[in-house]
């Protein structure tokens, strides 16, 4: 009887990447991981819960008579503008946790999972817009209680509110690069805000940009963060939709262009 011959098959081919969908899942799962995190040690959320609130009644309080003539007439000013910083300052926790939990090699066992790379990365800043939310939606609350009434109607802060929740998001992508690239996580803390106080303060964010000398003038003119400020004012004040909120996305988007894999490089090669 003549033995049958046994013949080899080609075996599936094990892919080096990972199709959008699956890189979506992967960031999900990652983003929900954080979402743990945060539910399980309450007071991270301590920044953003204290801090949008003691910032707007200082300022408020300190610079609205000097500025406006009282509080009540600051308030459309003073809002946006303490939206944008509180929430874009909220941003530099991404990269000083993302440090933390490289230096504890905890991605060192995400690398070596069969996911996207990128899901680690994005799942953690996916999860940290849940901050942003408590920031904007505080922010917004305090100015209620102090007698803001955004003309523009409740549509147009919703709108003003995603806008800055996707700004900020696009900008902790910057964090994650120095999270990643910095050494410790006090580094991370102070190299960010060396970079985000000149950002934040000057801009039209808290006082009137005519005020200022010259340079600084046109410094704030082409400053993101006035842009920003701006599109959140036109919003919520006027219910417009114009020049700053479209530069403000196109903004984000080329951030998130070049530093998510500017990032993601980073990541592969220090972990």
């Amino acid at each position: 009887m003549k033995s049958a011959s046994i013949q080899t098959r080609h075996t599936r081919q094990l892919k080096k990447h990972t199709s959008l969908g699956q890189s979506i899942r992967n960031s999900l799962t990652m983003a929900y991981r954080g979402l743990l995190k945060i539910r399980r040690t309450p007071e991270q959320l301590f920044d953003v819960t204290l801090q949008p609130i003691i910032f707007t009644l200082m300022f408020a309080y300190i610079f609205g008579g000097a500025i406006s003539g009282n509080v009540v007439d600051y308030l459309p000013v003073i809002i946006p503008g303490i939206l944008v910083q509180t929430v874009i300052t909220t941003s530099i926790v991404t990269g000083v946790q993302l440090r933390e939990d490289m230096d504890k090699g905890v991605f060192d066992r995400f690398k070596s999972l069969p996911i996207a790379r990128i899901a680690p990365l994005a799942g953690a800043l996916l999860a940290d817009t849940v901050r942003y939310t408590i920031a904007t939606a505080l922010t917004f609350s305090m100015g209620y209680i102090l007698g803001y009434q955004p003309e523009g109607g409740l549509g147009y802060v919703v709108i003003a509110a995603l806008l800055v929740i996707v700004c900020a998001w696009a900008i902790s992508w910057i964090f994650a690069f120095f999270g990643v690239i910095s050494r410790t996580a006090s580094s991370v803390q102070g190299i960010s805000m060396i970079v985000l106080f000149p950002l934040t303060f000057v801009s039209n964010a808290f006082v009137p940009v005519d005020t200022m000398p010259g340079w600084l003038q046109w410094f704030s003119s082409f400053n993101p963060v006035s842009h920003l400020v701006s599109a959140v004012r036109e919003l919520a004040n006027n219910g417009a939709i114009g020049a700053d909120f479209v530069f403000s996305l196109v903004g984000a988007a080329v951030i998130v262009a070049i530093f998510a894999p500017l990032t993601v490089s980073a990541y592969m090669r220090r972990t």
